[in-house]
């Protein structure tokens, strides 16, 4: 197998020649412009001149003349010859074509219509590194500096509000592990201002079908709304010394956990739906 060309200065055409000949004499067809441009690693230019040299002296795939294709047609021996001088023999042809304007029609092999190869080593380098500076993602982690202050207000508020409303310690295991206790107040932070936050994720990523992008920016932003109007609640009754909360404040906390997995399975079902409504 032949080996690429490595060189760090300009090589002459003329010097290129043989290995090109050598490639072509490997694939047993005229290489293209862009396999001689990756394996003699050179440019457009000289690969362009290279493949036309090539061309001269194997005319290979070269576009026949129509009279002399009525005149090998009357002659069937006259056209095997050509025939094995085209494809076995090496002969240069009766009326050599210039090289700056070679009649040779190339074919481009597989592989190089696979890879797409249309420019050199250094056009794509650039061309990879502009695209890697334009897509470089922005950084979230001050995020976490946002959402550490939020998280202990918002924790704080409501689950002093569901202590108001009734929520408290319970034994969510009775007669499995009594001693085990846990303080309902909580699910009201994590159901709530989860949920919130997850709607408006799918809501923004535009990667879900439009139904549940809809239920998604409303939900989301009911579920902002709530949470903005517990916090209110919470330091309004505080302020006031209140003790337990009225009913109406009362009633709305305590179906909140339920408005939540209601709208979480809702979603959770819009998003693994397509849009003419099949699974």
């Amino acid at each position: 197998m032949s080996t690429p060309l490595r060189t760090s200065y300009p090589v002459p055409v003329a010097e290129l020649i043989p290995a090109a000949r050598n490639l072509a004499a490997e694939l047993g067809e005229l290489p293209s412009q862009n396999r001689l441009m990756k394996h003699l690693r050179v440019g457009k230019d000289k690969a362009k001149a290279v493949h036309a040299a090539l061309a001269a002296e194997r005319h290979l795939h070269s576009v026949p003349d129509p009279d002399e294709t009525t005149a090998d047609a009357t002659t069937p021996d006259t056209a095997v010859e050509t025939a094995d001088e085209t494809f076995v023999q090496v002969t240069p042809p009766v009326d050599p074509v210039p090289e700056a304007t070679p009649t040779a029609v190339a074919v481009v092999p597989a592989e190089s219509e696979e890879r797409g190869i249309s420019k050199t080593d250094d056009e794509t380098t650039d061309t990879a590194a502009d695209t890697g500076d334009k897509e470089r993602p922005v950084r979230s982690w001050p995020m976490l500096l946002l959402a550490l202050p939020a998280f202990v207000a918002v924790w704080s508020g409501w689950v002093g509000l569901g202590e108001l409303t009734g929520f408290g310690v319970v034994h969510p295991l009775p007669g499995i592990a009594d001693g085990f206790t846990i303080n309902s107040a909580i699910t009201l932070p994590i159901g709530v201002e989860t949920y919130a936050a997850f709607a408006l994720r799918v809501w923004l990523s535009g990667r879900v079908p439009a139904k549940a992008r809809r239920f998604a920016k409303w939900s989301a932003l009911s579920a902002l709304g709530l949470g903005a109007l517990g916090q209110v609640a919470y330091h309004l009754l505080e302020a006031a010394g209140v003790t337990a909360a009225p009913w109406p404040i009362t009633t709305a906390v305590a179906c909140l956990p339920v408005a939540v997995l209601g709208m979480g399975a809702a979603l959770a079902h819009l998003i693994h739906t397509r849009e003419n409504g099949s699974h």
